[in-house]
């Protein structure tokens, strides 16, 4: 098939990483790919990086007649069987594109928001495909009165081949970020926010360290509360244990240098792509069970799923799961899960099956 991906957003979080996974899934597994992306944006390095054919274009919003222009040349030019986008704002934007030459339209939501009702009633109607990143995504718009036969499920991929076990790697990224090679690491990555559950993991560290003396924390990530989450740790009084790096381009690299991974958020996740990354790359995850973070682990076997903003259960999770053999176990079964469910062959095939079904089906 012949695909063009459309992302101009200027997101570098989880709707960035979900845009390209599925262009290099795509792409790897023998399509035609080319996307439409904002020069200036951590989308466009990427693809460049990762050698793919993209072209300038950004819908600030749906009236930005020069990404039309660009949209429509790109259209012309690749003559795709499907457009396809991720991002709301370029939603109207593909589904006239798309009705003005004759292509299909399949179209992604990530976000838990209600869009503005006439769109919520009309865009699954009008695009050929409407994608829902989980069932528990799918669940929600269907309550929310979106036709059941309109909307599936296609998962986010995750590159088995970056996101990888790779013991020399961890080594050396433990001493780039002050880590003593000896220690039990709990990562975190992800937007540094209240909703996320920070402070109960904080809280939930500093409990866990004072219980073992190996444990340490490695945060990646930023965002609005960031400041708050220092000061929290200094006055916590075990801030050396604490190793908080910001926003890295490579976070992938770094769940190398984790022992487990927590997702502690507090608030409804329509998927949870960093559980999937942490268990590709062969380390256990300690997840909320809330909105579709369950459907990223296998409870019991590749992590634990703990009640939401319970600080006394994160605790007595991490301290349980810093025991290597019980972590050795589930890091391997969480590796070939994910190679089973969520590798970039599985999801390409998984997409284009969908590409190539009967609308409606």
């Amino acid at each position: 098939m012949k695909l063009l991906f459309v992302g101009t957003d200027r997101d570098r979080a989880g709707g960035a990483a979900h845009f390209l996974s599925m262009v290099q899934a795509m792409a790897g597994a023998g399509h035609t790919v080319w996307a439409l992306a904002d020069r200036n944006t951590h989308i466009a390095r990427q693809l460049e990086n990762a050698g793919l054919t993209w072209r300038h274009a950004r819908f600030r919003n749906v009236f930005a007649p020069p990404a039309h222009r660009s949209l429509s040349r790109a259209i012309h030019d690749l003559e795709p069987d499907w457009l396809i986008g991720d991002f709301g704002k370029e939603y109207w934007p593909l589904i006239v594109q798309g009705r003005l030459h004759g292509i299909p339209v399949a179209l992604f939501r990530q976000r838990a928001p209600a869009m503005h009702r006439m769109s919520e009633y009309l865009l699954p109607r009008l695009a050929q495909r409407f994608i829902a990143v989980s069932g528990y995504a799918r669940e929600l718009f269907v309550a929310r009165g979106m036709p059941g036969d309109r909307v599936q499920v296609v998962y986010n991929p995750v590159d088995t081949g970056i996101s990888k076990p790779d013991a020399e790697l961890g080594r050396r990224m433990r001493h780039e970020l002050g880590i003593p090679g000896d220690a039990v690491v709990v990562g975190y990555v992800g937007r540094m926010y209240t909703g996320k559950g920070i402070f109960v993991l904080q809280q939930a560290l500093d409990q866990a360290m004072q219980i073992d003396p190996r444990l340490h924390a490695l945060w990646i990530g930023e965002g609005p509360q960031l400041e708050d989450l220092r000061s929290r740790i200094e006055h916590g009084g075990l801030a050396s244990r604490h190793h908080v790096a910001g926003w890295r381009a490579d976070a992938a690299r770094c769940y190398s240098a984790m022992s487990m991974l927590a997702f502690p958020t507090v608030m409804q996740e329509m998927f949870g792509r960093v559980s999937v990354e942490a268990q590709a790359s062969g380390i256990p995850v300690l997840g909320s069970h809330i909105g579709g973070i369950p459907e990223t682990l296998r409870e019991g076997e590749t992590g634990r799923l703990l009640p939401v903003g319970d600080v006394d259960a994160w605790r007595d999770a991490i301290v349980d799961l810093a025991h290597e053999e019980k972590r050795r176990r589930m890091g391997a079964a969480a590796r070939a899960f994910i190679e089973e469910r969520y590798a970039m062959p599985v999801i390409a095939r998984t997409f284009a099956e969908l590409l190539g079904t009967p609308a409606g089906t």
